[in-house]
């Protein structure tokens, strides 16, 4: 899993996402600290994925953080993330 690009031949495989949230608790409305568990689970979900697709790697992968407010509503912090999946070509030994 990178954030760039890759230097060495590889094939697209598809984009993966997923999204992750919480909901912070009122007596903590400032725990942003809890995005620190919503990004490893964000990557072990699109890592997960990625195994599912039988792809090599993830290339690109972008987070996006989020605070949602809703009236009357506790808030919910979330992270979306997504990725290129890759696979590289076999190489094939010759006798």
């Amino acid at each position: 899993m990178t954030t760039g690009g890759l230097n060495r031949a590889h094939a697209i495989q598809g984009i993966l996402t997923t999204t992750t949230s919480t909901m912070l608790r009122s007596e903590k409305p400032d725990e942003f600290s809890l995005f620190d568990k919503l990004f490893d689970e964000a990557k072990q979900n699109l890592m997960k994925q990625a195994q599912e697709a039988k792809a090599d790697g993830l290339i690109e992968v972008r987070f996006n953080t989020e605070v949602v407010r809703m009236n009357g509503a506790p808030k919910f912090l979330v992270v979306h993330a997504y990725g290129t999946a890759v696979k590289f070509p076999s190489s094939k030994k010759t006798e």
